[in-house]
């Protein structure tokens, strides 16, 4: 303490001295060198948790919650000494006391810090023997740094390092820990201490600059208070403050310039090799994608020329509907493309006040788009005439008038509806009641998928009461709908042994009538001693419809919600997970996600959202918990207790298949998670489905963080290793119904090829103009409606392969099926090795078996690996 007199570091003084710069005060850098002097002045703390275990412990709580948030554990924000601090603050004002458990301070600790008015005054020890700090030094210290924890001899700030932008953040993250207190199961000690809150999964925009070799970045020079490469994260942070204004709730910028392996050898000339890191909250969606921004009005100069000068270009002078002139800015965009409004608004700032390039700043927002794109736009674009022309479907079903029973209530169910489909359907020419495919000279695809519509009839008592007439009825039903609809409107209806197909402006809707007793009769009953059960048809068109429903209501609440599911969607069909995980499950993943967001804030944006969904599949406790989904909060205390007895009572029993359910998702509709997840996936399908989304977590991470050179980047999340399988069947690419679709051709390059085949020319994707030659009714009929060769050759598969092999495929549009022996095959095949080897167990020939119940589908079968034998 002696080496250096006190005084000459008081707030006011100037200890940097440089030629050619004004002699300002240089309080951090006098608290620098006064924290260096205080090190060990630290008997406030050690006296405080000397003699408290419990102040210890809790001290040690507030650590571990610190270090899992790489937010606030960081050089502006927050240290284990200053959380020792403040625990020791606490003490002196006796708003922590001995009789307190850990965790009881702990939420006093949280409280305190959300809170507390006293962090506006700041935060002064009592004076013990001394004379009190006065108004005037406590000004000085406020006037100085944005937060002030005075040491006990009232020499310095603490917490002079602490910034006014980390401590908000700190503030935000002890207001969510309270809610964790508060609303989280167990109170939330797996929200608060386990999990980890890094840049990836809390910011809904991450940006990264390269800034090497950007001299500008030290165009203040090293020596001032202020490290250079502070004083340019406070530039960028208002440049971006000012210019995304309300749309943003949180601007986090920091420069780690320095690489963990740095060392003092190595010189500063390194220091710029690491990027320059943001993270944006938004405020909300709505906020966040807004095409204009209103500026001044056009009569005040001097505003008018700094938002100019602010905005170059993209200022001009705009009348709006009320009679207001002023200056704005627009951002034009596409109703799918307007998440990249605010990556547009980043780039033109920054390269315009930092003269940085485009190619320098890399937001991570677009990169996954490619998965759910179709050429250069995005089929959601299609929704809007799908939801008019299911408009105009619903209208003429109530109008039909030659049917016994009204139609009372129609509902679509797929899920292209409610936007969450990966890949909306298009309008089809041939779908369609104008003939305008006459004259095109483009191909168009040969094959069309059916959106299911539930229909539901006025209640009568005449319904029969045996389960098959009541199928019957109802296909009766149908097909004079069906005929209605052709002869009142000309509509197009196609009819089959156990469907109805009706196309209108270019779609396919599949009718479905719910039978009125299954709003009843969900469940077996018990009625004068016999037994009397729903249809499962109209059980399951019951819960699609209470599923979809709530799914719709989940979307207009968060917009963003859709746009997540779909990237989930495509993601577990890339990698073949087509039959493990359905689509409505992935949908209830998703929207725990939204719907329980602690101990983050609800996602924004749509990679967040699915990183978030990847963490969650890979570090739910799957085996000893269940999912409960409540959209509409409408379950009870006594729903939950159902819910957890169920699921007490699934690890116990085994399903109808012989298989205990591995994934346990519950909802108010399904409350035995029998609906989505009761035969799959399995305990094996779901240990794969969580080594792969870590695995996609992990790598996505990376990939927010720094850039990767080399294969493993963006595309690699939806590229699935072909290496993890028994063996590979290869598809005929340009025999898929929908080749667009496939992401990335799958190449076996290791294995034993055993079957190759010819493709077949039965069977064309698309239409050539010259088969769209002909009358109208005879090029129609060549629309192939609810045709896929893959369901089908899967279909087969699994049919007459169970007791072989799993099968693993993607009904997006993959062209590999991944096979995978089963435990019954390696055990048949380890009896019949001990006696005499038989064909029927050879696994070339069993693969050669699929070639021929794919011909003319499959284009190769390699075998990788053979069964493992077991006893």
């Amino acid at each position: 303490m002696s080496l250096f007199s006190i005084s000459r570091l008081n707030l006011n003084r100037n200890n940097i001295h440089t030629p050619n710069q004004a002699l300002e005060a240089t309080p951090k850098y006098n608290s620098s060198i006064l924290e260096d002097m205080f090190l060990e002045d630290t008997e406030f703390i050690d006296k405080s948790f000397s003699r408290w275990k419990e102040l210890r412990e809790a001290s040690t709580l507030l650590k571990v919650w610190a270090q899992q948030r790489s937010s606030i554990y960081a050089y502006d924000c927050l240290s284990g000494f200053l959380i020792s601090a403040i625990l020791a603050y606490l003490l002196t004002r006796q708003q922590i006391s001995m009789s307190m458990k850990a965790i009881q301070i702990f939420r006093v600790t949280m409280n305190f810090i959300a809170n507390s008015e006293l962090w506006s005054r700041g935060l002064y020890f009592p004076q013990e023997g001394q004379s009190s700090i006065t108004k005037e030094e406590r000004i000085q210290f406020k006037k100085s740094f944005p937060v002030v924890i005075c040491n006990p001899s009232g020499r310095f700030n603490l917490a002079f390092r602490i910034s006014r932008i980390g401590f908000a953040e700190l503030q935000d993250e002890a207001a969510l820990t309270l809610k964790c207190l508060e609303k989280c199961k167990d109170g939330g000690f797996e929200e608060i201490f386990m999990t980890k809150i890094d840049y990836a999964a809390k910011y809904d925009y991450c940006i990264r600059i390269n800034l090497k070799g950007k001299k500008e970045a030290y165009a203040l020079g090293f020596c001032s208070d202020n490290e250079c490469w502070r004083i340019y994260e406070e530039k960028v942070h208002g440049i971006l403050t000012k210019g995304l204004n309300d749309r943003a709730k949180f601007i986090r910028v920091t420069w780690r310039n320095a690489e963990s392996q740095w060392s003092v050898e190595d010189g500063m000339s390194t220091l710029d090799k690491e990027p320059l890191f943001i993270g944006i909250s938004v405020s909300n969606v709505e906020k966040a994608f807004r095409m204009i921004d209103i500026g001044p009005n056009a009569g005040n100069s001097e505003e008018v020329q700094e938002f100019r000068k602010f905005w170059g270009e993209k200022a001009e002078l705009r009348r709006f509907k009320d009679g207001r002139i002023a200056e704005s800015t627009v951002w034009e965009s596409e109703k799918w493309a307007r998440h990249l409004i605010l990556k547009r608004i980043v780039e033109h700032i920054l390269t315009r006040h930092l003269s940085l390039l485009k190619e320098n700043i890399v937001v991570a927002v677009d990169q996954l788009d490619f998965s759910l794109l179709h050429g250069a736009g995005d089929p959601i674009s299609y929704t809007e005439s799908l939801l008019k022309a299911f408009d105009v479907l619903s209208k003429r079903l109530r109008l039909v008038p030659d049917i016994p029973l009204k139609v009372s209530s129609v509902q679509p169910l797929n899920s292209a509806f409610r936007l969450t489909s990966a890949f909306p359907p298009e309008p089809h020419l041939l779908a369609s009641e104008k003939n305008e495919f006459v004259k095109l000279n483009n191909a168009i695809p040969s094959c069309i998928q059916p959106l299911e519509v539930m229909i539901q009839l006025e209640g009568s008592g005449n319904w029969p009461m045996d389960e098959v007439a009541v199928e019957k009825t109802k296909s009766a039903f149908l097909l004079q709908i069906g005929e209605s609809l052709q002869k009142l409107w000309g509509m197009t209806c196609i009819a089959t042994e156990d469907n109805v197909d009706v196309l209108l402006s270019g779609y396919a809707f599949r009718l479905k009538i719910l039978h009125e007793r299954g709003l009843s009769l969900l469940s077996k009953e018990s009625e004068n001693g016999q037994e009397k059960r729903v249809s499962l048809t109209d059980k399951k068109l019951f819960i699609c419809s209470q599923h979809s429903s709530m799914i719709n209501g989940l979307q207009s609440r968060y917009p963003i919600y859709a746009s997540v599911a779909r990237l989930a969607k495509r993601w577990a069909a890339s990698h073949l997970f087509s039959a493990c995980l359905v689509e409505e499950a992935v949908e209830l993943l998703v929207a725990s996600v939204f719907l329980n967001p602690l101990p983050f804030n609800t996602p924004c944006s749509r990679i967040t959202g699915f990183l978030r969904f990847l963490r969650l599949l890979s570090e739910y406790g799957w085996t000893f918990s269940s999912l409960v989904v409540d959209i509409n909060n409408d379950l009870s205390q006594s729903d939950k207790k159902e819910i957890t007895d169920n699921f007490v009572l699934s690890r116990k029993v085994q399903g109808e298949n012989g298989v205990r359910p591995a994934m346990f998702i519950a909802t108010v509709y399904d409350k035995t998670s029998e609906a989505w997840t009761g035969s799959s996936p399995s305990a094996l399908e779901l240990k794969r489905l969580v080594a792969y989304a870590r695995s996609s977590a992990n790598l996505l991470t990376k990939l927010i963080f720094q850039d990767q050179i080399g294969p493993y980047r963006w595309e690699c999340l939806f590229r699935t290793p072909l290496n993890n399988y028994d063996a590979i069947v290869l598809l005929h690419r340009d025999k898929l119904p929908d080749p667009q679709r496939l992401l990335f051709p799958s190449e076996v390059a290791h294995g034993k090829l055993v079957v190759r085949g010819h493709a077949s020319k039965c069977f064309q994707p698309v239409l050539l103009p010259r088969d769209l030659k002909g009358r109208p009714e005879e090029v129609k009929s060549k629309l192939l409606v609810d045709f896929d060769p893959l369901r089908f050759f899967i279909r087969d598969l699994e049919k007459e392969f169970s007791t072989t092999f799993k099968v693993w495929y993607d009904l997006l549009g993959g062209d590999a099926v991944g096979l995978t022996w089963v435990e019954s095959y390696s055990s048949k095949k380890r009896k019949q090795e001990e006696v005499v080897e038989k064909d029927e167990y050879d696994p070339s020939k069993l693969l050669k078996s699929v070639g021929d119940a794919g011909k003319g589908f499959v284009k190769s079968i390699y075998f990788l690996k053979p069964p493992r034998l077991s006893n």
